[in-house]
């Protein structure tokens, strides 16, 4: 049995004990760390490895709007660079310095047909396939992986976290719920003591966000008892391909959103008056922060 389909049966026979459950996202949603990530540890080597000096700027700029400042926000990486390569090579820009722009065709095929886009997953296909283009891709995963646990450490969690982490516990069962591989999620949960809350970091090795909310707690309680809390659109995506409820950490307005969880959505969660016009308010709101074209 794959290690995907174990760390899979580990969400399916979660049992539920509390009468809620919320799943939450990590990077850019509890922890400040989406720029220093994709800034010093994502782009450079995006750059470096993909041969993409003559046209550094704009790569850069690229990268940035689809990690950080788009409705893309959040993405698994391997469909950022998918994403990111194809916008570039589409910039007039980018033609004007004949720059190469990367065959990326071998890992595209790989990601329309799995879904655990992980690590484990790629180094076991680039064992069967022996493609240059699948190794290079883990090759920069892996350089990214290493480049984030040399650099980024001593983040804590955005203000009031914590606290709305202990106010959930009384009545929810919570899990994380992302697309970070999981070394690097344990790492960052546990030097905050924060991972006490939680039942299971769930991270890319466990297959997509919507795959996590569906096998945790998908059927084990009514579907408005069921809250997803993310910065990003495949966060909501999660949600509501679950019919479950989203919370928006905004992002650029992270403090101010745990500020309004903690005292005010958590609550309503609970007394059954989240649903309705108080979640569209916000998801109104959360949607206007993202654009979905780039500006150039």
């Amino acid at each position: 049995m794959s290690q995907s389909v174990n760390l899979q049966d580990e969400l399916k026979n979660l049992k539920l004990d509390k009468e809620f459950f919320i799943g939450i996202d990590s990077d850019g949603c509890v922890f400040d760390t989406m720029e220093i990530k994709q800034k010093e540890c994502f782009c450079p080597n995006f750059i470096k490895f993909y041969n993409l000096q003559r046209v550094s700027k704009y790569a850069r700029e690229t990268w940035e709007f689809v990690n950080l400042y788009s409705k893309t926000r959040g993405v698994n990486r391997f469909k950022a660079l998918l994403e990111a390569v194809d916008l570039l090579k589409d910039r007039e820009e980018v033609k004007k310095r004949d720059a190469a722009m990367p065959d990326m065709s071998a890992l595209r095929e790989w990601v329309s047909k799995e879904t655990k886009l992980g690590n484990p997953a790629l180094e076991k296909y680039a064992s069967r396939v022996n493609d240059p283009r699948i190794l290079l891709a883990l090759e920069w995963s892996k350089k990214v992986n290493s480049d984030i646990a040399e650099l980024v450490f001593g983040i804590n969690p955005f203000p009031l976290v914590k606290e709305s982490l202990e106010k959930l516990t009384a009545k929810a069962d919570a899990i994380v719920v992302s697309q970070t591989p999981v070394e690097a999620l344990k790492r960052e949960w546990e030097e905050n003591d924060i991972d006490r809350y939680v039942h299971v970091i769930a991270g890319q090795e466990y297959g997509t966000k919507t795959e996590h909310l569906a096998l945790a707690a998908k059927g084990k309680l009514p579907d408005n008892r069921i809250l997803m809390v993310g910065d990003a659109p495949g966060d909501y995506k999660a949600a509501s391909s679950n019919g479950v409820l989203f919370f928006p950490i905004n992002p650029g307005h992270e403090e101010e959103s745990w500020e309004r969880f903690y005292n005010e959505g958590l609550d309503r969660f609970f007394n059954g008056s989240y649903e309705g016009d108080y979640e569209k308010k916000l998801l109104d709101e959360f949607n206007s922060l993202l654009p979905e074209k780039p500006g150039w």
